[in-house]
């Protein structure tokens, strides 16, 4: 495989409870090995109908808000026509229409180049599935 690309998966378990995981400290790792200093771009990518990839601040309530806006946005309730799995999932189908399921980000100098507050999470309100993957990549 060329150095120009390099791609990992990732295994990330959320529970059993709606998440907003963050991501920022496993993109930074991935990239001190495949970046190696270079510029370039990293996609985050998550092959799930029910999850999304958002940047976001984190832990000043900012992903507790998110939540409690897909909540009043998307309410787990019997409206949806997808209504196999928990009360509501079919929410969870709607949620990469409004948090999409990939991000790409800019590298500089090997580096994530995020605003002071900015982290790369993983939106996860399907609490029927507690495993999933992500696939980091970088084009430098």
């Amino acid at each position: 495989m060329s150095d120009a690309f390099t791609t990992r998966t990732l295994a990330v378990t959320t529970g059993r409870r709606e998440t907003v995981h963050d991501l920022t400290d496993a993109c930074a790792a991935f990239l001190d090995e495949a970046a190696a200093g270079r510029d370039g771009l990293l996609n985050v990518f998550t092959p799930h109908a029910t999850a999304g990839i958002a940047v976001i601040e984190t832990g000043s309530g900012s992903d507790d808000d998110l939540l409690a806006a897909l909540h009043t946005l998307l309410p787990a309730d019997d409206r949806w026509q997808h209504r196999h799995g928990s009360p509501g999932h079919g929410r969870d189908h709607v949620l990469p229409a409004l948090v999409p399921p990939h991000a790409t980000l800019p590298v500089i100098a090997g580096r994530l180049a995020l605003g002071t507050w900015q982290s790369v999470c993983l939106v996860d309100t399907n609490k029927d599935n507690p495993d999933r993957r992500v696939r980091l990549s970088f084009l430098g």
